[in-house]
């Protein structure tokens, strides 16, 4: 029984007869034709004229499609084999793998940064557009917009607890939201001299920190909008501020080539990072939970058990590297070179065996930190990845802090996280990654 009908016959005979005059191979069109016994004029406008091709370029296609699905469906197979218990600890340290689980689109400007809501599925993302978007990451639907800002949004956190948003902006402003009040601007706070890059809560949500292109990080009191501190911290203009988790220290970066950690309480610098060749654009502290792995990277002698925060920092620069520091000593423990184009995120992982970065190179990268091996590169977007944020993390040192003892060792509470990670582009998309 023939597999093809006579009409698809027909328009298969004709679509490789019109293939064949279009290349000039006449006695092969003029053979074929003859032993089909088709009567046929060819006619470049006709609907016969490139279909040959279209249809192999599909079956191409079909073919990478069911390749792809194919290796998709044996990775698979081979994570049900897996024990229950092995599973398990595959999910402890799951990493962002392609594809992306949801592409958000709705900005109308390159995304600056991304944060996850501490308690809701949701996440909040500033953008170019002057505008702050929420979504719910578990759906990928979008929810709503804050408008309010007059230029740029540059960098935005939520408290501990999620009641509420800080958002900075090139307008010198930075404003407060109230969450559980339909997102209304309660607060704005005025006195940066120029574009404000970065905004944090400080522990306690009592205070927010902030670093400007004024070159100076100010410290403000969140009930009363009044600046409590300025710090002139750095000799240009400052990327991006972040307190320790116990808020003792303050770590910042700047156009100045240094990062430095300094005293939030008296202003007073503690330590300058120096060794980048480059802007510094942003700078981390290591979670506790990377205090065994970095000292195995750096060869730190395992009679240090200290778990202060703030022990440990990495940065990220223009320069293309990654550096992990020692905040006390400012000593450079190690130098991560991969990215072919300036370093814009780091988070470290939950678990505190990984590190990952975005770059300007259009990956996000997987550093295994106790080798300081890029074990993993994801090409993430289409355009320069310019943020990425860890979805939220349970108990963090803060609410150790107020529990008794707390919290026995911290071990518990170090294991509870949620493997979601969202990264933003200059491709005006925000792409979340999820197991």
């Amino acid at each position: 029984m023939s597999l093809l009908s006579e009409r698809q016959k027909e328009e298969l005979h004709k679509s490789i007869l019109e293939y064949l005059h279009a290349n000039n191979f006449i006695d092969a069109f003029d053979s074929l034709k003859s032993e089909a016994g088709i009567d046929y004029t060819p006619d470049p406008k006709s609907k016969y004229a490139g279909l040959l091709e279209k249809k192999w370029t599909s079956v191409i296609r079909l073919q990478k499609k069911i390749m792809d699905l194919e290796n998709r469906n044996s990775t698979l197979q081979e994570e049900l084999s897996l024990s229950p218990a092995k599973r398990a600890a595959m999910q402890t340290d799951w990493v962002p793998r392609a594809p992306a689980a949801y592409v958000l689109t709705g900005h109308r400007g390159q995304v600056h940064k991304v944060a996850f809501h501490p308690t809701f599925n949701l996440i909040a993302t500033a953008s170019q557009d002057m505008t702050v978007k929420v979504w719910d990451w578990e759906t990928g639907e979008f929810e709503r917009t804050l408008k309010g800002h007059t230029r740029d949004v540059n960098d935005l956190d939520f408290d501990s607890k999620g009641n509420l948003l800080v958002t900075c902006s090139n307008d010198m402003l930075i404003k407060i939201w109230d969450v559980q009040n339909e997102w209304s601007n309660i607060k704005t706070f005025a006195g940066h001299d120029h574009t404000i890059s970065s905004v944090r809560f400080m522990p306690g949500d009592l205070q927010i920190v902030s670093a400007s292109r004024d070159r100076t990080v100010r410290i403000w009191d969140v009930a009363s909008t009044h600046l409590v501190r300025s710090i002139s911290a750095h000799s240009d203009w400052v990327r991006c501020v972040t307190p320790s988790e116990d808020g003792r220290l303050l770590a910042s970066c700047s156009n100045d080539q240094t990062a430095r950690i300094t005293d939030p309480l008296s202003g007073e610098a503690k330590v300058d990072l120096r060794g980048h060749d480059h802007t510094v654009e942003v700078v981390v502290f290591a979670p506790a939970s990377a205090y065994p792995s970095i000292r195995e990277l750096a060869g730190i002698p395992d009679t240090d058990r200290s778990r202060r925060p703030g022990a440990y920092a990495a940065t990220g620069s223009r320069d293309k590297t990654i550096k992990i520091w020692d905040t006390q000593s400012g000593q450079l423990l190690r130098s991560l070179a991969g990215h072919d184009n300036w370093v814009r995120a780091l988070v470290f992982h939950p678990t505190g065996k990984f590190l990952l970065s975005a770059s300007d190179d259009h990956t996000i990268r997987v550093w295994e930190l106790a080798t300081g091996r890029c074990v993993k590169t994801i090409q993430a977007h289409g355009h320069f990845v310019t943020c990425l944020a860890w979805g939220r993390t349970a108990p963090t040192q803060r609410a150790l802090d107020a529990k008794p003892n707390g919290g026995a060792d911290g071990k518990a509470s170090e294991e509870k996280f949620v493997n979601v990670v969202a990264s933003g582009s200059v491709d005006q998309t925000i792409k979340i990654w999820l197991p």
